[in-house]
This record gives structure tokens, sequence and C-alpha cells, in this order.
């Protein structure tokens, strides 16, 4: 599986007049360095909760399952008991959990030959389901014949930098400027500190991998 963003996420003026606020900074010779340390703490953000902050699209290429029977994932085996609950779940006769969330739409599913030609598949062709918390899977029939296929979708909490949740922007901001205060030290810290991980911690889901 591969993920690649197309549309990245879009960190409003706001963003880095917050920052620049928290700082004490007024000049803009830094803006370029402050927006991209933003941006990595969007990124820390993200892996620290399991879910994306702000939105964004992606596409994620698939290989589609041949129609074997297979196991669960990791992260369904504890809800699945031995072997009569695994029929249908994710993992099992062609679902595929998309690997970010939370997804707001699925924009398209299209078949990926060999040679990396692309062909859109009609929604009569798959099915897909999105779950309340914003987990995504698609089930593409074995019998149509793909071997892989790329998912274009959009997942993300809030749609701009106004609409998070307090705790997690304020958090977003505190680590950016944890980095460029440290910026000149000997390393950066790989951890978020524990001011920050305070602020985002109600928001963690647990994943296993």
């Amino acid at each position: 599986m591969t993920r690649v963003i197309v549309t990245p996420p879009v960190l409003a003026p706001a963003a880095l007049a917050e920052l620049k606020d928290w700082l004490g900074i007024t000049i803009s010779a830094d803006d370029a360095g402050l927006t991209s340390l933003l941006g990595t703490a969007l990124e820390v953000c993200a892996d620290y909760i399991g879910m994306v902050p702000l939105a964004a699209t992606y596409e994620e290429t698939l290989c589609v399952p041949t129609g074997r029977s297979a196991m669960p994932g990791p992260a369904d085996w504890q809800s699945c008991h031995f072997p009569g609950d695994w029929r249908g779940r994710i993992g099992n006769d062609g679902w595929h959990r998309l690997g970010l969330r939370p997804v707001s739409a699925l924009i398209s599913v299209e078949a990926l030959s060999g040679t990396g030609t692309r062909s859109a598949l009609s929604d009569t062709q798959y099915s897909v389901r999105i779950d309340g918390d914003g987990p995504c899977a698609i089930r593409i029939p074995a019998a149509i014949g793909l071997d892989r296929a790329v998912v274009r979708f959009t997942a993300g909490l809030a749609d701009q930098w106004s609409g998070l949740p307090e705790s997690l922007r304020h958090g977003i901001m505190r680590l950016a400027a944890h980095h460029y205060r440290q910026r000149e030290s000997a390393g950066a810290d790989a951890l978020p500190p524990a001011s920050v991980t305070a602020l985002w911690r109600p928001w963690r889901r647990m994943r296993m991998a």
C-alpha cells in the first residue's frame, strides 16, 4: 500500500499569526520557516492522535485480494472470534481499511493496470462504508479482475484552522514554537513535550499495527 497527498492541508494566515504572537515575533523574515514548523507540528499531531487534523486530499494504492480466504488485520482480532466472525470483516472478503481517518468523502476509485494506466470504476463496482468516527473501508470484488486500485479521498477533523478543536490547535502551535526555540540546539526532541501531549491526549486513538 502506498499513499500520497494530492492536496495538502491549508494553513490559514491566522495560524501563522497565532504562532508569531506566541513567540513575540513582529517581523516577517521568518514567516516561511515558521509556516514549515507548523506543517511539521500538524504531522506530529496526526501521528500522535491517530487522526488527520486538517482536511487534505489523499490517494491510496491498494492491492485487490484474489478472493482467497484471508485473516482479518491485527486491529480487528479483538472483535473477531475464531473463525465464524471473520466473514465480512475488514481484511477478509476483499475489504480494505484506508490508512487515515477521519474520512469525510470518497472521491473516486480507479483501476490501476500494470503499465500505470488508470480507469475509473463506477460506484456499482465497489462497496464503501464510513463509520461514525471516521474509519473508511472499501471492498472491490475479486470477480472484477483487478490487481490494484487507487482510492482518492478526503480526510481531516476540520476543513480549516479555525475549525480545529482548541486543544489540538493550541498544542500544534505550542509544538511549532518549541521547535523554533530549539532550532539552534544540538537536536530537536524526538517526542513532543508533555505540555503538548497533555492537550492532545483526549483525542488520541490507539491503533494496533
